[in-house]
């Protein structure tokens, strides 16, 4: 009796892995890998946002309008909760990525600003920020891109034969991704050209 039962895990076991049972939990261990690092470097630069905002208000203080968006924008991310669920949520992960698109939006009109204030860029604290800032991007752009090509591999899994019948019975279903129309905009880092001369400042 014992024999038979561990036969027929066995075959069990044979059965799940041929219809591509493994081949989700791998891949979903993936998408939790990659997601954790995207969250990670979007931490990364939201930390970054509060001291960016103080140095520039220190040279351009009159540029409320700038400064609330870049502040407002930041808050908008910290509003939304990005826990690993959020990846099996499409409505959440739009959000997430509006989000954050409204921040990189806000950082990049804040550093045009700069380009204002000759002072400013002068700032060794601001230029340190900026680099930071832009080497933060960068990871960003690389742990996006994980994401992608983690979740189109599972996605892949998903709906194609024979896996997808597995994936009807444990109810695996494809996850959410960066949107294609978006990514070139936000994938692009920030910069500042501190070595053009910048025209003084319209008061």
């Amino acid at each position: 009796m014992r024999l038979r039962i561990v036969s027929i895990l066995v075959l069990l076991a044979g059965l799940l892995s041929g219809c591509g049972y493994n081949t989700f939990q791998t891949g979903d261990e993936a998408i939790k890998s990659a997601w954790s690092e995207v969250l990670n470097q979007y931490q990364r630069r939201a930390d970054l946002v509060p001291n960016l905002v103080a140095t520039v208000q220190g040279y351009a203080s009159h540029e409320k309008e700038v400064l609330t968006q870049v502040t407002q924008a930041r808050a908008q991310v910290g509003a939304i909760q990005a826990t690993p669920e959020l990846v099996n949520d499409p409505a959440a992960f739009a959000r997430f990525q509006q989000a954050q698109a409204g921040l990189s939006s806000a950082l990049s009109r804040l550093l045009v600003v700069a380009e204002n204030y000759p002072q400013l860029k002068a700032d060794a604290a601001f230029r340190d920020l900026q680099a930071q800032l832009e080497g933060t991007e960068n990871r960003i752009t690389v742990a996006r891109n994980r994401y992608i090509k983690s979740v189109e591999s599972y996605n892949v899994s998903v709906r194609t034969f024979p896996n997808n019948l597995t994936a009807m019975i444990f109810g695996y279903t494809v996850k959410p991704n960066f949107s294609v129309e978006n990514e070139k905009a936000i994938s692009t880092a920030p910069r500042v050209d501190f070595g053009k001369p910048a025209p003084a400042p319209g008061y």
